[in-house]
């Protein structure tokens, strides 16, 4: 059985996409730097991004190089079923909008944490963005891993020299523009990715015989018969079915919580404007996943039909086209998958700022200066690249690794949090502050990465850390709906129970301006149904896997 890895062999041809990329991206981060005068201008683009530029960057930030490699990696070790944990993770714009999005876009928050400081108050707050910027690092640590392979492949250097050069002129172009330059870099950065993705793997599909390969949608339809005499088991479902239900917790609930997605509604010209960018990012995003099933689909019947071994499957897509396609495409394919990266990163270390330069100096120094608050902002996201960067120097099998495990832990220790005090006025501060340590660092002792020997579940789901939040998960709700319940009617914690202001600024983010209701948004049934569900979902994770 043959061994496929490769690397571009005209130097010139790969410079030239690296320049002529990082020319552009650098650029539109200069002429951004030169509107950027306020912290509402380096963390919200000062709330001008309208629906169409969003939608593009709504789908760039979320992408990630991850689309292109770590993604494609799995599809072909899991194949089919990984179909179902994609679509888990392809909802969460979709979910921030409806959930929470627009409703804190009238308060013209910069990050989700915001949020939670007028809603909770600052000991929450620092426990919250705590966890969203250890996420956002191992967020950024997947990308940083994707961006030194990439230039490996370009260039043929050493890995660690590739991940220095990457990340040097990553986090540079990114602290230049701030969110103004992020959002339209990232808007570019969707297009080219999308072409890059989609195009060269038709001519891929039409040469393995599709006759569907001019819409990515059709490409493998007619090549399924092939598909199953090559691969018999490729659309087999056949886990346990928790390893589907794990996904919900892990994969649905866990990005809703991501900042740097949330950031992308909050930066748009109105709560109109944010809900039409979801519209936009659904066709983009799904126009460029059918493109990432395609290299999965791809992957596997070339690996089944010709008996090569793929020891990087990460790189299945730069394997297929240097085999099909000529070299200038590759590169071409190599630079989409580059822009994929930064478009996450730039997501990543823009909500790595505003968390540390805007919601933590809000606690800790609220009366600090606006210039030294943008100041200790870029800082911040220069040192949290770094840190993303030296990370990276030893990275795990698959780039996704990190953030899958990120997933999860959101869910268990911030998802709700800002579900809960977004809809619910009974939600008490001291019941957030002990469910989210309790649960969070929970899902970190028993996810596989942090204690080995403690695991929960079995197969791909506990190896990526997912199974842990179909205990974790339901075990946060649950723990903060009946805290805060038993704490507000204990006269002793009155201090931590909603305050009347507390629960007319839940009207108002609704809409409902100065017209408040004491009961509305107060029902304690649903919320104890709620915990019902938790309860059952939490011993069911609880049962030793088959």
């Amino acid at each position: 059985m043959g061994e496929q890895s490769f690397y571009i062999t005209n130097l010139p041809l790969a410079m030239g996409v690296v320049i002529a990329l990082f020319a552009i991206f650098y650029y539109i981060g200069w002429s951004s730097s030169r509107k950027t005068t306020t912290t509402g201008d380096l963390y919200a683009a000062g709330f001008t991004i309208g629906p169409v530029t969003n939608g593009l960057a709504m789908s760039a930030t979320w992408a990630s190089l991850a689309t292109f490699m770590g993604l494609s990696g799995l599809i072909l070790a899991l194949k089919a079923p990984f179909v179902f944990l994609w679509i888990q993770w392809a909802i969460s714009i979709p979910l921030i909008t409806l959930l929470y999005g627009t409703t804190l876009r009238r308060m013209e928050v910069y990050t989700p944490a915001s949020f939670i400081k007028m809603r909770y108050g600052n000991s929450c707050t620092v426990v919250i963005a705590g966890w969203m910027i250890l996420t956002m690092v191992m967020y950024a640590l997947g990308q940083m891993i994707g961006l030194g392979q990439a230039f490996e492949i370009l260039f043929g250097i050493p890995y660690i020299t590739a991940l220095i050069i990457a990340g040097v002129a990553t986090v540079g172009f990114i602290t230049l523009g701030g969110m103004l330059g992020a959002s339209y870099n990232a808007a570019f950065q969707m297009i080219v990715m999308t072409i890059a993705l989609v195009v060269p793997m038709g001519a891929i599909m039409k040469v393995m015989g599709s006759s569907g390969w001019w819409f990515p949608p059709l490409a493998y339809g007619d090549m399924v018969p092939a598909m199953l005499a090559a691969v018999p088991d490729f659309f087999d479902t056949h886990y346990d079915y928790r390893w589907y239900f794990a996904l919900i917790p892990a994969f649905t609930l866990g990005p809703i919580a991501l900042p740097h997605l949330a950031m992308r509604v909050f930066t748009a010209t109105s709560v109109k404007s944010a809900r039409w960018a979801v519209v936009w990012f659904n066709l983009f995003l799904g126009f460029l996943f059918s493109g990432g099933y395609i290299v999965g689909f791809a992957g596997n019947f070339y690996t089944a039909t010709t008996g090569t071994v793929i020891t990087k499957p990460d790189q299945i897509i730069f394997i297929l086209n240097v085999i099909y396609n000529p070299e200038w495409v590759t590169a071409f394919v190599v630079g989409g998958a580059l822009a994929a990266g930064l478009s996450t990163v730039a997501g990543n270390l823009m909500a790595v700022a505003a968390l540390v330069g805007h919601d933590l100096l809000s606690v800790f120094a609220p009366n600090m200066e606006t210039k030294t608050k943008l100041r200790i902002g870029y800082v911040a996201l220069g040192l949290g690249g770094l840190i993303a960067i030296l990370l990276a120097f030893n990275p795990p099998k698959f780039l996704v690794t990190s953030i899958l495990w990120a997933f999860g832990l959101l869910a268990s220790a911030v998802t709700p949090a800002i579900l809960l005090g977004v809809w619910w006025k009974e939600a008490n501060r001291l019941a957030m502050f002990i469910s989210s340590l309790f649960c969070g660092i929970t899902y970190i002792i028993i996810s596989p990465h942090v204690l080995p020997n403690i695991v929960v579940g079995n197969g791909v789901t506990a190896a990526l850390g997912m199974a842990s939040g179909l205990i974790t998960v339901p075990l946060s709700f649950g723990m903060f709906i009946i805290l805060s319940l038993i704490f507000n009617r204990i006269p002793a914690l009155s201090a931590y129970a909603p305050t009347e202001e507390d629960k007319r600024m839940i009207d108002r983010i609704h809409g409902w301006g100065d017209d408040y209701d004491e009961k509305r948004y107060a029902s304690v049934v649903w919320p104890l149904i709620a915990v019902v569900g938790c309860v059952a979902v939490f011993f069911w994770g609880m049962v030793p896997w088959a």
